[in-house]
């Protein structure tokens, strides 16, 4: 599993001449670790003097953040297999007409898998993104750049994975499905700038 390399290894076989890991499996591995740098900042909050109000959220934040990286480390190692069916249904044989529709089936139902996963992980680094705010305002002071890391390894991580859902949605035949999931994009980018603005004024920012 990809997910189970070494940082070094992973690194390795992502610069090799092959196509996954590709982008999408870097967007997941981003998001994860933005979701690790929240997770940390929170528990640096937890039992900290000056922060008995914020006891609560830095927990739940905490909790919420963990489960965020356990997924999308996890979305590494799926995003590159839905890319590897995708490149399998291409190459299935099209020479007879019922070839040629078993295909045509087969890279409609790879594609589909290919836009998903991307689409998740957009959404789930979009919802880190946000609790990556929420420390940053909140969390203790002195993370403050880890905070900030984890906005914007976030925000990376959502626009990456869109770029993975757009080259795979122009090669979808389902056109209903191409077009929600094009909403649900302008949603997500516009969501991912309204959670960054929350946090532009801290000095760290500047």
């Amino acid at each position: 599993m990809l997910a189970n390399l070494t940082v070094k290894g992973f690194l390795r076989k992502t610069a090799a001449a092959a196509p996954v890991p590709g982008g999408g499996s870097i967007a997941a591995l981003g998001a994860a670790a933005a979701a690790s740098l929240v997770e940390m900042v929170a528990r640096l909050t937890i039992g900290k003097k000056g922060y008995d109000e914020v006891q609560e959220e830095m927990k739940a934040i905490a909790a919420a953040a963990a489960r965020y990286r356990i997924k999308l480390a996890n979305d590494i190692d799926r995003d590159a297999q839905a890319y590897s069916r995708v490149m399998a249904a291409y190459a299935m044989p099209k020479k007879t007409k019922p070839q040629q529709q078993k295909r045509g089936h087969a890279v409609e139902k790879a594609l589909k898998r290919a836009a998903s996963i991307p689409m998740g992980v957009a959404e789930n680094a979009l919802q880190v993104m946000n609790l990556a705010a929420s420390v940053a305002l909140h969390g203790n002071k002195n993370a403050l750049s880890d905070a900030a890391a984890a906005v914007v390894l976030a925000k990376a991580a959502v626009r990456s994975a869109i770029y993975n859902v757009k080259i795979n949605l122009g090669s979808i035949a389902d056109l209903r499905f191409a077009a929600t999931a094009a909403e649900r994009i302008k949603e997500i980018e516009s969501e991912s700038e309204a959670a960054e603005k929350r946090i532009r004024r801290l000095p760290v920012f500047h």
